[in-house]
């Protein structure tokens, strides 16, 4: 997972990156203790910050002082390769598997139809129902990212747990989330929060360079929504 972590931070400039722990931990989305850090203390925390910290050696993986990871961003994407994985073992033909935010299509439903899944509408995110469009899949992974998914107020102004690398603050890219499809979920996974992190014309522009397998749903601060081209037809 960290051999991987660091070729999707090389291929998304940085967007994404496991070496944020300690400073989504100042922010309080570890511990659920919300705070709004000083910029003087996101400094220094952003010196420890980046994958030129993390180390593959013969005997594992080693990290600069000061340096912490957390694969969370990641793992749940892995999780899913290897349900998937199973699905193949034991010759299931068809399944719909969720973990949280991850959903595997394993053939088509019952009726021979693809599977439907929902893209949650980011105003209204308590309510399972709301929804801005739907997904029509089969043998693919779909992952969401949102800034509505895990957020606190504070003074009036709203901090989601999505940050980004370069300045240590909730990203600011003009997207309230970002749907990834690929066959490969732990790719899935780091995309759809690199893709949040870059906004909608870098995120375009990596999708258009041809160098990772994805398709993706960007919705926009404005309600826009935009799909990348190979969702032609799977998206309503």
């Amino acid at each position: 997972l960290i051999e991987k972590a660091m070729e999707y931070s090389q291929a998304t400039g940085g967007a994404f990156d496991i070496t944020l722990a300690p400073v989504s931990s100042a922010w309080g989305f570890t511990e659920d203790a919300y705070r709004v850090p000083s910029q003087a203390e996101l400094d220094e925390l952003l010196t420890h910050v980046g994958m030129e910290h993390v180390h593959l050696t013969a005997d594992g993986v080693e990290l600069d002082a000061g340096t912490q990871i957390d694969l969370g961003a990641i793992a749940k994407g892995y999780a899913s390769d290897v349900v998937a994985d199973l699905y193949e073992k034991w010759d299931i033909p068809r399944g719909l598997a969720r973990l949280g935010g991850n959903i595997y299509a394993k053939g088509t439903r019952p009726d021979g139809g693809l599977w439907r899944v929902g893209v949650q509408d980011p105003a209204n995110p308590e309510d399972s129902n709301a929804l801005v469009g739907v997904l029509e899949l089969s043998d693919a992974f779909a992952v969401t990212s949102g800034g509505y998914q895990r957020y606190f107020e504070q003074d009036g102004v709203r901090y989601h747990h999505i940050l980004d690398p370069k300045t240590g603050r909730p990203a600011a890219s003009g997207l309230q989330s970002v749907s990834v499809v690929s066959q490969d979920d732990t790719l899935a996974d780091a995309l759809s929060t690199a893709l949040f992190v870059m906004g909608l014309d870098a995120g375009a522009a990596l999708y258009r360079a041809g160098d990772l397998a994805f398709e993706a749903v960007f919705m926009t601060d404005d309600g826009s929504v935009w799909t990348t081209p190979g969702l032609a037809g799977q998206y309503q």
